[in-house]
């Protein structure tokens, strides 16, 4: 496969179905997102996430964070709810609910066995009737399975979304990052979606890849190319937290019910759609906010 051969995620007619809300909805109707949070000081990135999931039409977003960051939390938090959570054994308290259909680990966690033992619990399944619960990994959930990622792909399943940047992609899959070249080299596109296709099929769920040619790939194979560049330039996007939006969106839209490609497609469109609404000056708390009007040009109405 050639790298225009790739699929390439457009807004067209299907998306803007897919996001729309009926009259008759009630909020259960279009999920309950978890995103977990670190400690006290580092709060801010499942902040971001969370509204981001709350804004791409998540029906309730809860916050669990540790008891010493409960204060920074609520100083913060308005429409999106608020729960403690200070270990694993906690997080499964929570998850107990069967209407936390979403989960985000990874914006401001920390790394170390505690984050390792939050992650395995995210990604147990709940029963043999249920199928598995979305989950979303992102930044400090890779990075704390950097020197064991056998275990993470052990956990891993086909509802799972793993959004590295480079430098993740290449703690968590060494030796296929080793095979990339130099972005400045001919081939660097298509080199990116072999990558990226090998990391999924290692590790058996969806890999979003990001960078100006977002790649995102499923266990199969299936591909798709999410380009912010050329007409879509959205260099506004290298800053601070505008990963942990995204992790957000994608979280959010799982909570909806879509599924884990369609999720990553559909985020990442719109996570491009947003920066270049906003424009130069973007930092990472405009996504969310210029979301609804990018949603109205959509005729979301």
């Amino acid at each position: 496969m050639t790298y225009r051969a790739a699929r390439q995620v457009t807004g067209g007619p299907a998306m803007v179905d897919a996001l729309r809300k009926s009259p008759a909805d009630h909020k259960y109707d279009h999920g309950h997102a978890l995103i977990v949070s670190g400690g006290m000081g580092r709060t801010g990135a499942a902040r971001l996430a969370a509204r981001g999931a709350l804004r791409i039409g998540a029906g309730l977003v809860t916050v669990a964070a540790p008891e010493p960051a409960m204060a920074e939390c609520a100083a913060q938090l308005t429409a999106i709810m608020l729960r403690r959570c200070d270990d694993a054994g906690a997080l499964a308290a929570l998850l107990d609910d069967a209407r936390l259909n979403a989960v985000c680990l990874g914006p401001g966690l920390g790394l170390g066995q505690g984050a390792r033992a939050l992650v395995a619990c995210a990604l147990t399944p709940r029963d043999a009737e249920r199928p598995p619960r979305a989950v979303v990994l992102d930044a400090d959930a890779l990075s704390a399975f950097a020197d064991d990622a056998a275990t993470l792909f052990a956990l891993t399943h086909g509802n799972v979304v793993l959004t590295p940047h480079g430098g993740e992609f290449a703690r968590l899959f060494p030796d296929i990052a080793a095979r990339l070249p130099a972005a400045s080299d001919n081939g660097h596109g298509e080199a990116r979606m072999e990558a990226c296709r090998a990391a999924a099929a290692r590790a058996g769920c969806v890999v979003l890849l990001k960078g100006p040619d977002t790649v995102i790939s499923d266990a199969s194979g299936r591909l798709a190319i999410n380009e912010a560049a050329h007409a879509r330039a959205a260099p506004w996007l290298a800053t601070a937290g505008s990963g942990d939006v995204l992790a957000g969106f994608v979280t959010g839209l799982l909570a909806r019910g879509f599924d884990a490609t369609r999720a990553a497609e559909t985020a990442a469109w719109l996570h491009v759609e947003c920066a270049r609404a906003f424009g130069p000056g973007l930092i990472a708390e405009d996504l969310p906010e210029i979301l609804p009007k990018v949603l109205g040009t959509l005729a979301m109405r």
